[in-house]
């Protein structure tokens, strides 16, 4: 049925298809590109091994890249998927630094447009306990990190313009940063700036609308994005809606990375789906960090009691880290006199599709 979907073309053949993963009856995956399993439109990437020394790889949590499995796709110049180059355990300290610290002030959720700033200071603080001893009734309230959506780091998107601007800028974590400068001189990008991140929090019931990724000033850096939890499926398009897109899965660990005539290609998310292991939880994220880190590492230990937390939330969940450079090197903002700080996102709603709403969404 997919198959039949793509080959009508047409119009917004991108909507078609999107709509046919969205249904949760859905069981033939057969047409869902698996990385895992090279072959047909997959083909090898070469990565710049000298670009990113051992130590540093291992200091950012990665395997060495002489190790990585990079794959391209047929049709699609530019992006590249690198299969879990995760060293064990190291998965988990993105996982909490998501779920602890990064929806932290003064960075931005969607939980600021409708609650006072106060109740939104600690969200971990506010449902570990109630995450930890949460049964498995779909009927028991959501704790406050439950209803978290999205979190913007770095220059923070305004949803209502699709701008970034330089009066709205908080610092931008900096071990995520050099995590993204690993991955992206591995990638061919030397001196890439990690300056804006959108983190995204699905659930079983969410999703992620077409769109194209444009809003940075400067498209000739990369797009890096790092997913973690449960498994979903990206649809890949073309340069308009019209163009079916090529779908794939994308497990805990997994990046793709879109860059070059990639970069600006219309994607989305349909669906999210439980880990092919068929546990609660992915078998890349059982084992706990090593004893001895490298110096200078800027991956932390967790606790057993904040892994608990985390462990439970992934259950139901996937967490998505994008991370883009929006300035070419001495590049400036346009003048924005009168533009505030303000009013930077929309709805829950009009990010994330719930249920069976098929409104448009803003973009990513």
């Amino acid at each position: 049925a997919a198959a039949a979907l793509t080959r009508e073309g047409g119009e917004d053949a991108f909507r078609r298809l999107f709509r046919f993963y969205r249904q949760r009856d859905v069981s033939d995956l057969r047409g869902v590109v698996d990385f895992s399993v090279p072959g047909g439109q997959v083909v090898r990437s070469q990565l710049s091994i000298s670009s990113v020394s051992d130590q540093d790889a291992y200091r950012a949590g990665l395997q060495p890249v002489s190790q990585w499995k990079a794959y391209g796709l047929k049709g699609y110049p530019g992006f590249i998927f690198i299969l879990n180059p995760f060293l064990p355990g190291c998965q988990r300290h993105w996982v909490k630094q998501c779920l602890k610290l990064y929806p932290q002030k003064p960075n931005v959720c969607n939980l600021d447009l409708h609650m006072a700033p106060e109740k939104t200071i600690d969200l971990w603080g506010q449902s570990k306990e109630q995450l930890r001893k949460k049964g498995s009734s779909k009927w028991e309230p959501r704790s406050l990190l439950e209803k978290l959506r999205w979190v913007t780091l770095g220059y923070h998107y305004n949803w209502d313009t699709k701008k970034y601007s330089a009066n709205h800028h908080t610092p931008f974590p900096s071990d995520l940063a050099f995590l993204s400068e690993q991955v992206a001189a591995a990638c061919g990008f030397r001196g890439f700036q990690a300056q804006a991140g959108i983190l995204n929090y699905y659930h079983f019931d969410s999703s992620l609308g077409i769109h194209v990724d444009e809003s940075e000033l400067d498209h000739s850096r990369p797009l890096l994005s790092f997913s973690f939890g449960q498994s979903s499926i990206f649809l890949l398009g073309g340069l308009k809606r019209e163009e079916a897109p090529t779908a794939m899965f994308m497990h805990s660990g997994d990046i793709m990375v879109m860059s070059g005539f990639s970069r600006l290609l219309y994607h989305a998310v349909p669906r999210v789906l439980p880990n092919p292991d068929g546990t609660a939880l992915p078998s890349c994220l059982d084992q706990g960090l090593s004893s001895d880190l490298p110096v200078g590492s800027v991956i932390e230990h967790s606790s057993d009691e904040d892994w608990q937390v985390c462990a439970k939330y992934l259950q139901s969940s996937r967490i998505n880290m994008t991370v883009r450079q929006v300035l070419a090197e001495g590049q400036k903002f346009p003048d924005e006199s009168g533009t505030k700080g303000k009013g930077q996102a929309p709805s829950e709603d009009g990010h994330h599709q719930e249920n069976s709403r098929t409104k448009r969404h803003k973009p990513n």
